[in-house]
């Protein structure tokens, strides 16, 4: 009669001990059942289930002298036959991925995040770290590492289903806030591993400013039009009509400012790594925006952006009018856009990602695969969760390939090759 046994071999990793551990399983024609393996700083934990033909106890005592020998520590633990028929029963069910981002990952991090997994009814089955390894001597501000702030990403393999989805949410959201770390929860589908068009806001998500706002400061309306903008971001006004107020204060501002403004825009933390390795993984890029098409342009040619879809300001003998081009684009004429883009390339909205900040990019987070509210507005932050969105608030854009499950070992590879 066939024992089910889970073998746990520790100790520091060498080369070929995995093999040593499975010729001798594989003398005897043993069935793997499941097998897992880690490797961290060089210490390795392997756990082998099987399922043992007959009288077990020569090959245990075979493997303990292997174990000694080769200087590797190994358990034997029993496995009943119901509860692995159990643990078979739970194929199916539900599978998420949660994604930890954070400067620097902190076991308090680990420990919140581990509560409230359990607290609501789920299961840890994998735990990997996603960014490269930090040198102790790292420092988490600018002013040592050449601009370049320090990001963490760990893995969270989850199973079964949060017994109040909401309740999750909510839990996770709180902990976001006061570890300032975001925590994404994205169900293990096929579609979150081939997602092939991302679509941005421009101002305040790929930019790190409202141009309007710059273009209002020396027309010398900047209080004004920054109010406006405001209420608009949060949801206290329509997008169409904020713009129209707005753009008629900018009546007979020089065409040349724009050329100013547009020569030293800042671009978000992360903005240059994030397009060259999505342009490099060959990802079809785009700017769905409520500012306008002449900055839109700009960084078309800057970050080698695909699409641009912003709003034309009309101008006339070298000044602006005050007016804007129709159609506008506003939150349902960026849905619209993003819908058509999918269309266009050949894919499904599940292999979209729309990122912004403002209540405008609520139609188009909501509409794709994978919504990203990106350092955005209280009331974004709070919509895109309630929709299964996802928020980044602490890190910068080139974050969001964690969520794409990308990990940074395999990104240095891909700029090798």
């Amino acid at each position: 009669m066939s024992e089910i046994l889970l073998i746990t071999v520790t100790g520091e990793d060498k080369p070929g001990l995995t093999a040593a551990i499975t010729a001798r399983l594989g003398d005897l024609d043993v069935d793997i059942l499941d097998v897992g393996q880690a490797v961290i700083h060089s210490y390795l934990s392997l756990g082998i289930l099987v399922s043992l033909p007959g009288d077990s106890r020569d090959v245990l005592k075979e493997l303990l002298f292997q174990g000694h020998e080769l200087g590797f520590s190994v358990r034997f633990s029993p496995v009943a036959a119901d509860s692995y028929d159990k643990w078979v029963g739970l194929q199916g069910r539900s599978r998420f991925i949660l994604t930890l981002l954070a400067r620097r990952v902190k076991a308090s991090h680990l420990a919140q995040v581990s509560r409230v997994v359990a607290e609501h009814g789920l299961n840890i089955d994998n735990i990997s770290r996603l960014s490269g390894r930090v040198p102790l001597e790292a420092a988490t501000d600018s002013a040592n590492t050449g601009g370049n702030l320090s990001r963490a990403s760990v893995e969270f393999s989850l199973r079964g289903e949060p017994d109040d989805p909401a309740a999750f949410r909510t839990a996770m959201m709180n902990i976001c806030g006061e570890l300032d770390i975001d925590v994404a929860v994205q169900e293990d589908s096929l579609f979150r591993r081939h997602r092939r068009l991302v679509a941005f806001d421009m101002d305040s998500t790929l930019i790190d400013t409202e141009v309007i706002d710059e273009l209002a400061v020396r027309a010398g309306v900047g209080d004004a039009v920054s109010a406006v903008t405001t209420a608009a971001m949060n949801g206290e006004m329509e997008f169409a009509e904020s713009l129209a107020l707005r753009v008629a204060l900018l009546a007979g501002l020089s065409e040349s400012v724009l050329a100013d403004v547009a020569a030293s825009l800042p671009l978000m933390e992360g903005a240059e790594r994030l397009f060259r390795i999505l342009r490099q993984l060959g990802y079809k890029t785009a700017i769905l925006s409520g500012g306008f098409t002449y900055f839109g342009a700009v960084l078309k040619a800057r970050l080698g952006i695909d699409y641009v879809y912003a709003n034309e300001l009309e101008i006339c003998d070298g000044k602006l009018t005050g007016r804007v081009v129709p159609p506008v684009v506003d939150a349902n004429r960026k849905a619209t856009l993003l819908a058509e883009l999918a269309e266009r390339e050949g894919i499904s909205l599940e292999q979209c990602i729309a990122v912004g900040d403002g209540a405008n990019d609520l139609a188009m987070l909501s509409l794709a695969g994978l919504g990203i509210a990106f350092h955005a507005k209280p009331l974004v932050k709070e919509r895109v969760k309630q929709s299964d969105g996802q928020s980044i608030a602490n890190l910068g854009l080139d974050s969001m390939l964690y969520l794409m499950g990308l990990r940074d070992r395999d990104l240095a590879r891909a700029r090798q090759a």
